[in-house]
């Protein structure tokens, strides 16, 4: 196959058993959810699934437009417009099966620095029915001290709110302009790995139209809606390998293919305004419940606090993939411990799951060999992570009375990791976006790790509990004197 630039011509001659194109004419779809934060992980999940019920011949008013917030945005702009919006997606199962797609649900792109005004008013037509959001954990701008919107980080769109430069204000903006034109509102999506994503959404957006307008924020009371949702797939960062297998294997060059495990899951809540969405259930990845609690805190608690078990461990003993520390013995005796005896106890009762059969199917899927998922994505903003992921299995184990020994040696591991060096004296790159606090707290931990009691802005109310620092400081010292393979075996044989 001669070498071909991906675009809306070039896929038409892609008619083979080698990869798998829209059999839709992508023509007859129309924009209905606005996308904030097109990644690689909302394009293997959210923008997979819509295309294939597109295929199925549904839903064709809710084809995708991304926005672009942010500077580093403009880099997918340009790459999926040169595409046509095309992109491939490869699935790559542990047993070697490869899956290759073109994915063409994302049909528009628009970055906010090119025009925001211009955003704004497509968020008032008829089209915007759902906005969505992957804007990281972090991106909903909770202070964690507060628990509350951080109103100091949006103050240029306070004093300039038909100017914005973030989803808050540009969302709001919109939704201010639809009240005055006398148009209901929409429904906003959270896809991001938070407890209670939809509530957490809500606060964020809420409280930001509190600060510029209070009618309008009743108004959105009423008018909006903000669904809970539990999302599930492992995306690593695309590399330039990628690039290449691509264009040996399909004979295309490609921009930004993205990679994904052969696992998918989507679990939302169906509170959507007047019940307009798209038939998410047809999809057989998909299930719309009344409550998504009990599902995202098993994947929070065991998919996400697992990576946390694991990166920071693994980096400490010279690790870079996920697939290799997973398959090291006191590592994985690690990650079924922590799930077993502190994870499990702290969950609900899931509808429909095998607990199990979950976790045995969680660590088969960190030994897919074939994803290359590094430690150093898992470790991305760890601060963030942490608190999100393993700190609430903790509180919840304290109140109940139970050993914290493993979720807590999973903090101690993040804090050792913070030394920037392995247990062999290589360098490991922080990589946080509160990187600064955190060489703060490094000093002061290794001169005293009880230090942490003070840290309650980056780990909660919980290291106020002598319970907590106590066996915080124990696991510590026992990782610096020890080593982290002689501590992981010791927290495994602790009855």
């Amino acid at each position: 196959m001669e070498q071909a630039k991906l675009s809306k011509a070039t896929v038409s001659k892609l008619r083979s058993k080698v990869i798998k194109i829209p059999e839709y004419n992508r023509d007859e779809i129309k924009v209905g959810i606005f996308h904030f934060g097109v990644g690689n992980f909302h394009r293997a999940h959210q923008a997979l699934i819509m295309d294939s019920l597109f295929g199925m011949g549904l839903c064709k008013d809710y084809g995708i437009c991304g926005v672009g917030v942010l500077p580093q945005d403009a880099k997918m702009r340009d790459v999926l417009k040169e595409q046509d919006y095309l992109y491939t997606c490869i699935e790559k199962s542990s047993n070697g099966d490869f899956n290759y797609r073109i994915i063409g649900s994302i049909i528009d792109y628009m970055f906010v620095p090119d025009n925001v005004n211009a955003v704004i008013e497509r968020l008032c037509t008829s089209d915007a029915k759902i906005i969505t959001l992957t804007i990281t954990e972090g991106g909903y701008n909770i202070n964690p001290l507060t628990n509350e919107f951080d109103l100091l980080n949006v103050q240029h769109d306070l004093k300039n709110p038909s100017n914005p430069k973030t989803a808050f204000g540009i969302v709001v903006e919109a939704l201010r302009r639809r009240k005055e034109r006398n148009l209901k509102g929409f429904t906003i999506l959270s896809c991001d790995n938070l407890q209670e994503n939809g509530k957490m959404a809500k606060k964020a957006f809420h409280s930001y139209a509190i600060a510029l307008d209070t009618e309008l924020a009743d108004w959105m009371l009423e008018n909006v809606t903000f669904p809970n949702s539990m999302v599930d797939r492992i995306t690593p960062v695309t590399t330039e390998d990628d690039r290449k297998h691509v264009h040996e294997k399909l004979g295309l060059v490609d921009g930004w293919p993205v990679v994904c495990e052969d696992f998918i899951h989507w679990v939302i809540e169906d509170h959507f305004v007047d019940g307009k969405r798209p038939q998410f259930e047809k999809h057989s990845a998909v299930q719309i419940v009344q409550d998504v609690e009990p599902y995202e805190l098993m994947k929070l608690r065991i998919i996400n606090a697992g990576h946390q078990a694991i990166a920071y461990f693994g980096m400490l003993l010279d690790y870079k993939y996920v697939h290799d520390v997973t398959r090291h013995e006191s590592i994985a005796n690690f990650l079924n411990s922590y799930m077993d005896k502190e994870a499990t106890d702290t969950l609900k009762p899931v509808p429909g799951v095998d607990l199990m059969k979950y976790k045995a199917k969680t660590v088969e899927r960190f030994q897919n060999p074939n994803i290359l998922d590094t430690l150093m994505r898992l470790a991305f903003d760890g601060s963030d992570r942490v608190f999100k992921f393993v700190i609430p299995v903790i509180v919840d184990r304290v109140k109940a009375g139970q050993s914290i020994y493993l979720s807590t040696a999973i903090v101690a591991s993040f804090a050792k990791y913070l030394n920037g060096q392995s247990g062999t004296g290589k360098p490991i790159e922080v990589v946080d976006r509160a990187k600064a606090k955190l060489a703060v707290l490094n000093g002061k931990l290794l001169k005293d790790p009880t230090m942490i009691k003070h840290e309650s802005e980056l780990f909660g109310d919980i290291v106020s509990n002598p319970e907590f620092v106590r066996v915080f400081k124990e696991i510590y010292d026992k990782i610096g004197d020890c080593g982290s393979e002689a501590t992981l075996k010791w927290l495994v044989d602790m009855k």
